[in-house]
């Protein structure tokens, strides 16, 4: 093995004269499951023991419940401080884009928005920001309005090995900043890193397995930003195995089978039956989930049917929000979604939010049911 226990995090440069955190190495079978299995003897599963494994009592005042209130203080312990994933399902959350780099001013405006005037409970992050510090501030704001955050490190459209450094400075900030292990739910790789091909999918298994180890000590998951055809085209079920649970994209306005947006629905089951039958029960989120107002140059549709509208992206959100007894029945207490994405300014077409600033349509989802 590259890493032991006692040499976790002394400092992320030492793995990078050896180490697949600094650049993906060719792995064998044997090599995987030899790290699985040290990360398994490490972790032993944050999902299912420790600081992540409440009972699962959905009445609690959990983070990040919508009846909890932040403590002064950071607290000595991450015990019982997260909710059940038990109790994740319906709607949780927007997608939020960073590449606009927003200072804390306006991050924590947006976060209070989502968790007021929305009910969210987290934010999932697209895009990227290299400034130095972003993320504290992301971790800062999520604070203060009681959101959870599923972290990403984002790889490129265009490839290159930028991803390298993201990751590092990432870890580092989770390491580092102490209130970091209280809102950040898990840590994606992403987006669809499978679909683009920028790593093999026995790379992006080491990467996952290498992630999971280097935060076991601050019990922060580990997943990939996925379809599921980014998976069935790499044959990446080894990917699938090691993320501790599935964050699935849905966007169905791609499909060669697509209409409107309230017509979408089996276009979602046939995702998601795949990810219920081949993720061994684990957790499902849609995270990068939505329909598309309008056409783009990088929005075009596969079906000469698919309409891209207002009414047809509310017609989405409406027949999620009506399958919501539906989406309880999927693994470890249901399929949580997030919409994609909280304003057009961010990316047109999906946002909730027009180019102004001013809601699309009325949009209040169940987050229960």
């Amino acid at each position: 093995m590259l890493f032991r226990p006692s040499t976790l995090f002394t400092s992320l440069s030492l793995f990078c004269v050896h180490s697949a955190l600094c650049d993906p190495l060719p792995v064998d079978d044997a090599t995987t499951s030899a790290a699985a299995a040290t990360a398994a003897a490490l972790l032993t599963s944050v999902i299912e023991v420790g600081a992540l494994a409440s009972a699962s009592n959905c009445e609690r005042s959990c983070f990040p419940a919508l009846n909890f209130t932040m403590p002064a203080q950071v607290p000595s312990s991450l015990h019982e401080w997260w909710c059940s994933m038990n109790c994740e399902y319906a709607f949780l959350g927007f997608s939020y884009e960073v590449t606009g780099c927003q200072s804390l001013t306006k991050l924590n405006a947006d976060f209070a928005d989502i968790r007021k005037t929305f009910q969210g409970r987290y934010v999932r992050l697209y895009g990227t920001c290299d400034e130095a510090g972003f993320y504290d501030n992301v971790i800062e704001a999520a604070w203060q309005n009681t959101l959870g955050v599923h972290a990403l490190i984002w790889f490129d459209f265009g490839g290159g090995d930028a991803w390298q450094t993201r990751r590092d400075n990432l870890f580092n900030t989770l390491r580092t900043n102490p209130k970091a292990p209280f809102v950040t739910r898990v840590v994606q790789f992403g987006s669809e890193p499978l679909y683009d091909n920028v790593l093999s999918h026995q790379s992006l298994t080491e990467q996952v397995v290498l992630a999971k180890i280097l935060l076991s000590d601050v019990l922060i998951p580990v997943t990939v930003s996925e379809m599921a055809y980014g998976y069935q085209e790499r044959g990446a079920q080894d990917v699938l195995d090691q993320i501790d649970f599935i964050n699935a994209h849905m966007l169905p306005f791609f499909s060669t089978s697509a209409t409107v947006g309230s017509a979408a629905w089996p276009i979602i089951q046939q995702d998601m039956n795949w990810f219920i039958q081949n993720g061994k029960g684990k957790k499902i989120y849609f995270d990068e989930n939505g329909w598309p107002s309008s056409t783009s140059s990088s929005v075009q549709p596969n079906s000469p049917n698919a309409v891209a509208s207002v009414s047809s992206e509310q017609g989405y959100y409406q027949m999620l929000d009506s399958q919501c007894e539906t989406l309880k029945k999927g693994p470890r207490g249901g399929i949580g979604w997030f919409a994609h994405i909280y304003s057009d300014q961010q990316e047109v077409g999906y946002g909730i939010y027009d180019t102004h600033g001013q809601l699309k349509f009325p949009f209040q989802p169940r987050t229960s049911c």
